[in-house]
């Protein structure tokens, strides 16, 4: 497992900012990676210093075309995607601060540090019929001020952070991280594809419930 994770990250470093768009992509869907696309972007800038703005665009775009896939089938999938966990706290949790903040609710998700679940506030607005265009907005605009952030530290910190990220116990760490989160990504996504076949097998029986 650890040589395998190793390749995939050496596989995304490998590309630079293409690496960051598909990863990007890919965390902000279905997919949860927790310090990718931050991590790569740290390093990466840490490495070249002068291709920043490019590291942060690349980023931002990929987690903004990621929110966009995901928000496009929540919404598709409307309250059936929720129903299973309709009564856990963090479900009427997220409900709640989406229904009173808005906005606001899912830009506080996106400037959240690596850790924080952000799948949820993408999810819940898109089921709750929130604009798709308002998100995405507000997704770039977030994380072009998060992955700023970050690689205009690698700036200044660079070798210290290239340091730290070949650190046996941050390797460790960020390993059993991607570990857990893989796992519950696979949960994830199987129990969406059998809420999806439960909604159209009950179409199915109401349509033919409704024949004469």
């Amino acid at each position: 497992m650890h040589a395998i994770l190793h390749t995939l990250a050496h596989f995304f470093f490998s590309l630079g900012g293409i690496g960051l768009l598909l990863l990007g992509v890919l965390d902000s869907s279905f997919l949860m990676l927790p310090l990718g696309n931050d991590l790569l972007v740290t390093v990466l800038t840490a490495r070249n210093p002068d291709h920043l703005w490019y590291y942060v665009a690349m980023a931002t775009t990929g987690s903004t075309l990621g929110v966009t896939l995901l928000h496009t089938a929540s919404s598709r999938m409307g309250r059936k995607i929720i129903e299973g966990n309709k009564k856990s706290r963090r479900v009427a949790f997220v409900e709640r601060k989406i229904e009173q903040y808005g906005g606001i609710a899912i830009a506080v998700a996106a400037l959240a540090p690596p850790g924080f679940p952000f799948t949820p506030f993408i999810v819940m607005p898109a089921v709750l019929q929130y604009p798709l265009k308002k998100m995405a907005v507000i997704i770039a605009v977030c994380r072009v001020i998060r992955f700023s952030v970050e690689g205009m530290l690698a700036r200044v910190y660079g070798k210290r952070l290239i340091e730290l990220a070949n650190s046996p116990l941050l390797q460790k760490f960020v390993l059993a991280l991607i570990v857990v989160s893989v796992i519950g990504s696979a949960i994830s996504v199987w129990e969406w594809i059998q809420k999806g076949k439960a909604s159209r097998a009950a179409g199915r029986h109401a349509v033919e419930m409704g024949r004469p």
